[in-house]
């Protein structure tokens, strides 16, 4: 077979553009035999030690039906997530992603994986399965993401990434067996499904300060509230800059704190969610206006005059806290 062929430039092409799986290429007449391809060139087989063994290519050699192919392949049907596996998992092809939650040593692990495997042997190459050990400290950080309390597990999730997105979903059931994998990602394909957001309990005490606390269920009642400008401060809590905004933060909310127009909040984006509001970075600060509720990302200084003057531009000046009179 002809090594400069259409065929062999498509395979070496994808090949060139995995950092996964292992290529090979030849011509032996006694591989062609071997491995049982003798009159079935050019052939693309993916050798692996686990589910089939082994994968044949069908239908056309092109760059992409290669990808495709081994895509859908070189990983175990259900793959355990590991920070070797991790990469494969979430940059490969595969984009959505049913998420078994259970501790590897769990009386029903072994009885999961396999009413999972069943459903994911007829989703291969669409969504891909994959089991987190909540037994291993490492993946603590998956279930937190993923808003999983320890009384929940086992229990799974599934995730779809858009170019700009990860919407998560949430089952109303939760029993990990194949009739239930099943309605959960036929319910999915239909559209039928809507994506679950994290959202913290709200406080008793979320309005008791200046600075109001905004959770999943206030934030639409609070921000949106068209009669007045809300600043918003979506923060991390282990976020520097987000620890040093924090006392002109509370400085702000002192200074607006009698303004029935204007309302000084903050959101800890690390156990919250919003549909419609999407933060890339901490502090990451946005008006919504009275009125339309206009959205607007403030990208101004971060001093208390300046925060002032952005939300009273035709005003000389406020009322200052007592605490910052005597500052200067």
């Amino acid at each position: 077979t002809d090594l400069e062929s259409a065929e062999a430039v498509a395979f070496n092409t994808a090949a060139d553009l995995d950092e996964n799986a292992k290529y090979g290429i030849t011509s032996s007449e006694e591989v062609f035999e071997e491995y049982e391809v003798k009159d079935k060139t050019p052939a693309v087989v993916l050798f692996k030690k686990f589910d089939e063994g082994k994968n044949v290519l069908e239908g056309d050699i092109t760059e992409e039906s290669v990808a495709t192919f081994v895509s859908a392949n070189y990983l175990p049907l259900v793959v355990d997530f590991t920070s070797e596996t991790a990469p494969m998992i979430f940059q490969g092809k595969i984009k959505s992603h049913l998420l078994v939650f259970v501790p590897a040593d769990h009386e029903k692990h072994d009885a999961i994986l396999e009413e999972a495997t069943k459903v994911a042997k007829d989703y291969k190459g669409e969504v891909l399965f994959v089991t987190i050990d909540t037994g291993v400290k490492d993946n603590n950080r998956v279930t937190e993401f993923f808003g999983i309390e320890e009384t929940e597990i086992p229990t799974f999730r599934l995730t779809a990434t858009t170019p700009n997105d990860m919407l998560k979903y949430k089952p109303e059931v939760e029993e990990l067996n194949e009739k239930n994998f099943r309605s959960f990602l036929e319910k999915f394909k239909a559209g039928e499904l809507k994506p679950h957001l994290k959202s913290q309990t709200l406080p008793e005490d979320w309005d008791a300060q200046p600075v109001k606390v905004l959770v999943g269920s206030n934030f639409e009642e609070v921000a949106l509230d068209a009669t007045k400008d809300v600043l918003v401060e979506f923060y991390a809590p282990w976020c520097g800059h987000c620890k040093q905004l924090a006392p002109i933060w509370d400085k702000l909310g002192e200074a607006f704190e009698d303004n029935d127009k204007v309302v000084i909040a903050k959101m800890d984006m690390t156990v919250n969610e919003l549909e419609n509001v999407k933060v890339s970075g901490f502090p990451t600060i946005k008006l919504f206006s009275a009125g339309g509720n206009k959205e607007v990302d403030y990208d101004g200084g971060r001093t208390l005059e300046e925060f002032v003057k952005f939300l009273t531009p035709d005003e000389e000046e406020v009322e200052k806290p007592a605490a910052e009179k005597d500052e200067l």
